[in-house]
C-alpha cells in the first residue's frame, strides 16, 4: 500500500466542501490514516512551494494558501499518488474533466480546492512538513481485503 499526501485548501473549506472531498477519497477506497485543520503559517508555504519560488504566481499562491484553514490528510491506498490525482483533475478547474474534485466543484485556476502530491517522494517529504510519525496511524477496516 501507498500513501500520499492531500491538503484541502482554503477555499475547499471556506465553501464547506471537506465532508464531499472525503466522502469522495474514502468511497474510493483510500483510507485516511492522518488529518488535521490548520492554517498554514508562511514558512509551511514557502517550504510546501520552494519550487515555485521565482514564478510570477509564486507570492499570490502563499498569500492565498496562508489565507485561512485547510485540512491536511494522509490518505492510503493501492497506488496512492495516482489515485488521488487523478480524482483532483486538471490544476485549471475549467479544464478538469467532469468527475473530478475540480471539475465537478472548482471555480479557477489558483483556487482550485484541492493539493496532491505528485509522487511517492513528494509525498514523504510532505507528509513529513505537516505530520509527526505517531500521527498517521496504522489500522485495517474491516473491507480492506475487497480492495486488493
Amino acid at each position: 500500500m501507498e500513501r500520499t499526501f492531500v491538503m484541502i485548501k482554503p477555499d475547499g473549506v471556506g465553501r464547506g466542501l471537506i465532508g464531499e472531498c472525503l466522502r469522495r477519497f474514502e468511497r474510493r477506497g483510500l483510507k485516511v490514516v492522518a488529518l488535521k485543520m490548520q492554517r498554514l503559517s508562511v514558512e509551511q508555504a514557502h517550504r510546501q512551494y520552494g519550487e515555485h519560488r521565482d514564478k510570477p504566481f509564486f507570492e499570490p499562491l502563499v498569500a492565498f494558501i496562508t489565507s485561512g484553514p485547510s485540512v491536511l490528510l494522509v490518505l492510503e491506498g493501492r497506488d496512492a499518488v495516482a489515485q488521488a490525482r487523478k480524482m483532483n483533475g486538471a490544476t485549471n478547474c475549467i479544464e478538469a474533466e467532469a468527475g473530478t474534485i475540480r471539475g465537478d466543484l472548482g471555480l479557477s485556476n489558483r483556487k482550485n480546492l484541492v493539493h496532491a502530491s505528485d509522487s511517492a517522494a513528494t509525498a514523504a517529504r510532505e507528509i513529513a512538513l505537516y505530520f509527526n510519525d505517531d500521527e498517521v496511524i496504522d489500522y485495517t477496516l474491516p473491507y480492506e481485503d475487497w480492495l486488493q
